[in-house]
C-alpha cells in the first residue's frame, strides 16, 4: 500500500532538520568523485529527494518524486542490502537496467537507511556517469556509517517532537512522561555513542573538510547527551527521592563557576557575557551541580534575552548564603507567567523552535532545593529579567 503525501512531505522536512546531512553528502562527492549524493524517502511507487549534493546539475530538488522504477533503489528495497556498482553497463546483473541507462549513469551506490525498529525509510545513494571505484571495502563501511548516522538522527528527531508533543499537552504529559525518559534515558545511549565515537575518528583525520564533519557531528552528540541528562534529572527530581547530591566543602567556587562562563563564553563567541563573581568563603556544596545550574540560568539568558544585550552573572556571599544571580535585557516576562517558568516542559509562546525540551529551570530549582534553598526570579521593562539562588552553603569554622 502506498504510503501517504503529507507522510512522505513529514518525512523530507525531518531529513531537512539534520543539520549534519548536507555535509555529509558533500564528503562522499569528494571523496568517491562522484557527481551525485541523495538521502532519498522510497516507497513502492516513488523515490522522493530529501537532501542533495548534485554537481551534475540533474535538477533534483528535495521535495522531488520520480518514478522508483527507474532506479536501483527499488531493488536494494527488495533485498533490504546495499549495491555498489563500480561499472554499470559491465555489470551482469544491473547493466540492462532501465534506470541507469535512462540517466546515462555508470558507478552507482544505494544503501539502505532502516530506522532502529525495523521501519525502512529510504536510501542514502550517489550516481555519475563515469565508472568509479566505489566497491572497496572502505567505501563500503563509510556508506554504511552514514547510512546508519541517518537512521540514528531520525529516530532522536522523533523522540524530540514526541517531547513536543507532550509538552503542548498538559493532560497527556503525565501519561507519556515515564514512556519518554525510557526512550531518551536508555534506548538513545548506545547509538549516541556511536555517534559520538565516529565523530571523535572523523575529527583526528588530516582533512579539514572531515575533520568539519566530526565537529559538527559531535556537537550534535553533545547536544543529544544534554537532553538526555535533562530528562534523567527531572526522573529523579519528580518519580524518584529528587536530584541527588554529593556535598563536599569546596575552596574556590569562583573559579569553578568562571569555569562555566567561560565555556559559554566560547560557545557563544557573539554574546558578552559579564561576570562579577565574590565568593571568599568555602562552601558546602556539590560542585558540578552547582555549575549545572549556573551553566542553564546562563543558557535560559542567551536563548531569551535580547542577543545585543549583555547577560551579567553575578554571586555574593550573604550571611551563611550564596546568591548567584544570572540577569538579561530584552521582553520582560509576563507577570502571569512568574510562577511557570520553574515548571516542568513550560516554555513561552515566544521561544524559538529547536531549543531544550523546557526542563532547565525547573532542574535549577530541584539543584536549589537539594542545597536547602530556593531559586527566585523578577522582570520587569526597566531592570530586565534577573533569575537567582539563594543556597545557605557557606562553610563555618
Amino acid at each position: 500500500m502506498s504510503e501517504r503525501a503529507e507522510d512522505i512531505e513529514r518525512d523530507v522536512a525531518a531529513i531537512a532538520r539534520i543539520d549534519a546531512v548536507p555535509a555529509l553528502l558533500q564528503f562522499i562527492c569528494q571523496s568517491t568523485g562522484m557527481g551525485f549524493a541523495v538521502v532519498a524517502r522510497v516507497t513502492e511507487d516513488l523515490w522522493t529527494v530529501c537532501a542533495v549534493e548534485d554537481k551534475l546539475q540533474l535538477g533534483l530538488a528535495p521535495g522531488t518524486s520520480i518514478d522508483v522504477h527507474t532506479t536501483l533503489c527499488k531493488e536494494s528495497r527488495a533485498l533490504q542490502q546495499p549495491i555498489f556498482i563500480d561499472q554499470v553497463s559491465a555489470d551482469p546483473v544491473y547493466c540492462r537496467h532501465p534506470g541507469p541507462a535512462l540517466y546515462q549513469i555508470e558507478s552507482y551506490v544505494t544503501v539502505p537507511i532502516v530506522r532502529q525498529d525495523g521501519r525502512y525509510f529510504g536510501n542514502l545513494c550517489a550516481v555519475d556517469p563515469q565508472a568509479r571505484q566505489i566497491s572497496s571495502p572502505q567505501t563500503r563501511a563509510m556508506f554504511t556509517i552514514f547510512a546508519d548516522l541517518i537512521a540514528m538522527q531520525l529516530d532522536s528527531e522523533d523522540r524530540l517532537q514526541a517531547a513536543q508533543v507532550a509538552r503542548l499537552d498538559e493532560k497527556a504529559v503525565s501519561d507519556l512522561r515515564e514512556q519518554f525518559i525510557a526512550v531518551l534515558g536508555h534506548d538513545l545511549r548506545n547509538p549516541l555513542s556511536a555517534v559520538s565515537t565516529t565523530a571523535e575518528l572523523l575529527i583526528r583525520r588530516p582533512e579539514p573538510d572531515v575533520a568539519r564533519l566530526g565537529s559538527r557531528l559531535k556537537t550534535t552528540s553533545r547536544r543529544m547527551a544534554k537532553l538526555i541528562d535533562d530528562v534523567l534529572d527531572f526522573a529523579r527530581g519528580r518519580l524518584g527521592t529528587g536530584i541527588g547530591v554529593d556535598l563536599e566543602i569546596e575552596p574556590d567556587m569562583t573559579q569553578a563557576l568562571l569555569d562555566v562562563v567561560d565555556e559559554l563564553r566560547q560557545a557563544h563567541p557573539e554574546r558578552e557575557i559579564q561576570a562579577d563573581l565574590r565568593i571568599h568563603q568555602p562552601l558546602r556544596c556539590d560542585r558540578g551541580r552547582l555549575q549545572q545550574l549556573l551553566s542553564n540560568l546562563i543558557g535560559n539568558a542567551l536563548s531569551h534575552g535580547t542577543p545585543s544585550g549583555p547577560v551579567v552573572v553575578s554571586a555574593v556571599v550573604e550571611g551563611d548564603a550564596l546568591v548567584l544571580k544570572v540577569a538579561n535585557s530584552g521582553d520582560p516576562i509576563k507577570p502571569e507567567n512568574l510562577s511557570r517558568v520553574f515548571q516542568p516542559y513550560w516554555r513561552p509562546n515566544t521561544s524559538k523552535p529547536g531549543g531544550g525540551l523546557g526542563l532547565g529551570l525547573y532542574i535549577c530549582t530541584e539543584i536549589a532545593k537539594a542545597h536547602g534553598g530556593r531559586m527566585e526570579v523578577a522582570s520587569s521593562a526597566a531592570a530586565g529579567t534577573v533569575f537567582g539562588a539563594r543556597l545557605p552553603i557557606v562553610a563555618r569554622p
